[in-house]
């Protein structure tokens, strides 16, 4: 005997007391069917007829094969999934919520949003209850653009009360491809301007609050300050470490989404005992690893494939039904159409969500990541040296300070202590420069030479004689100890 797991389709659960899932022990596929329908006549009635046959209006998948596709009653290993899968209709129901009388506003519903937003009153998991959370709830989207434009849509037309949109740019023709939120009259025009324009369109009981700039460290507390939900629907890096290290220091949840070319990601950030974007993503990559869609295209239809499940997870998060993502990152490939699930665990060691956070306040972060908002890289003109002169400053016992800008958990991987390194995190330089000696040289170096590229560039304007060593930890290990490890 094999104990299996039958996922159950929502129009079955009442017959399972609600579950999405029955438990049974079997030796083969159709003895699970068996078992699960031996002490239910009304769900034997709906999956098997009277003929003992699997209705034709029902399918039972073994993993991902049609048991009807199998020549013979496939034996079950321990922890085998079967999948109930029927028909499903969607569209109309007869069953319409009226608002007449003494009833017509229940719970601060009005008899308009009654009747707008009867079919997820129909529903168990959102009705009157749900639909007032969603009234109530403050949800801050950032970004008005490929992933903006379905997030707010379909937080518009769910009820969200107030929705906050932070955008600075203006509707470009290119954008037309895939922003659907703007259309080709808004051409030239603000994307805030044309969004609100077109949400309140859609529903003019939502309170559409813009802001129209770019989000930095200066602003980015004040105005993610008091907002239920913060979405990030950005397309750089700099705005993307932005949104999460301000969401973890308010405690505000972030629904992740971010696309290139077919290819999506989805997730839920900084919820209760979950992880950050940080966990996952521990630095941005270098620039050319990173083009954006001008540079590189993306596929029109997936911002809204992302952005859809991004406006889902927002729901679910503000009716607090489901499964949200949180430790989980789901990854979609629309060419070959294909979502694939992985965990994502909370960091220890972050510098930002961990136990010894050495990230406590927003930083410059457009230095963080080596390119501007815009894309550009850092300025140009940091001296630099290459890792075998720093060889020969050693070997010649030069008087100089030797820094490393990276985080502590990158240290316990490698690092230059032997040397004389100094562990001092991007996150914390400004408030321990004045215990480097201005009259001693410094080299500085991180995994790749970008951070410390940043640092060097601080610290020349601080008065420092500071020299980024070209290529970093990397470099060293490649080029004068290949014994030393990498990641």
């Amino acid at each position: 005997m094999a104990r299996v797991s039958i996922r159950i389709p929502t129009p079955l659960r009442p017959f399972v007391d609600g579950r999405s899932s029955v438990d049974v022990e079997a030796r083969t596929a159709r003895e699970a069917l068996a078992r699960l329908t031996e002490s239910n006549e009304r769900l034997r009635a709906q999956l098997i007829d009277d003929d003992g046959q699997l209705r034709n209006f029902v399918n039972v998948y073994v993993g991902a094969s049609n048991l009807r596709d199998l020549p013979d009653d496939p034996a079950l290993e321990e922890g085998a999934e079967l999948s109930i899968i029927p028909s499903i209709a969607g569209g109309r129901t007869s069953e319409v919520i009226e608002a007449t009388g003494a009833d017509a506003e229940p719970s601060g519903l009005t008899t308009d949003e009654l009747r707008r937003y009867s079919r997820h009153l129909l529903i168990p998991e959102v009705g009157v209850e749900g639909q007032e959370r969603l009234k109530r709830a403050r949800v801050l989207l950032v970004g008005a653009g490929g992933l903006g434009s379905p997030i707010a849509l379909y937080l518009t037309a769910a009820g969200v009360g107030s929705i906050g949109i932070v955008d600075h740019d203006v509707v470009d023709f290119t954008n037309l491809q895939r922003q659907i939120l703007h259309d080709t009259s808004s051409v030239g025009t603000s994307k805030l301007e044309s969004a609100r324009t077109r949400l309140h369109a859609i529903n003019p009981d939502v309170d559409v609050e813009p802001f129209e700039t770019r989000l930095n460290s200066d602003n980015a507390l004040g105005i993610m300050q008091g907002w239920d939900v913060v979405v990030d629907g950005s397309d750089n890096f700099p705005t993307r470490y932005l949104v999460n290290d301000a969401a973890v220091l308010l405690g505000i949840p972030t629904v992740y989404g971010a696309i290139f070319r077919f290819e999506g990601q989805v997730s839920v950030f900084g919820a209760e005992n979950g992880p950050c974007y940080r966990c996952l993503f521990r630095e941005p990559p270098p620039a050319e690893l990173a083009p954006s869609c001008a540079d590189a295209g993306v596929f029109g239809v997936l911002p809204g494939i992302v952005g859809t499940i991004q406006a889902t997870e927002t729901i679910k998060l503000i009716l607090g039904q489901g499964r949200p993502l949180t430790g989980r990152i789901l990854l979609i490939d629309a060419l070959q159409m294909q979502f694939r699930e992985l965990s994502i665990h909370a960091d220890p060691s972050c510098p930002v969500c961990g136990d010894d956070p050495t990230i406590t306040e927003l930083i410059d972060y457009e230095e963080f990541c080596g390119v501007n908002v815009d894309g550009s890289g850092p300025a140009e003109g940091v001296p630099e040296m290459d890792v075998t002169q720093l060889q020969q400053w050693l070997d010649e016992g030069r008087d100089f300070q030797l820094i490393d800008v990276r985080e502590p958990y990158e240290w316990q991987i490698c690092n230059l202590g032997p040397q004389g390194a100094r562990l001092t995190p991007l996150g914390v330089f400004p408030t321990v420069v004045g215990e480097l000696d201005p009259a001693t040289p410094l080299v500085v170096y991180c995994r790749s030479g970008a951070r410390s590229a940043m640092a060097v560039e601080k610290l020349r304007v601080a008065g420092f004689d500071a020299i980024n060593l070209k290529g970093g930890i990397l470099a060293w290990a490649e080029e004068v100890d290949e014994s030393m490890p990498t990641y």
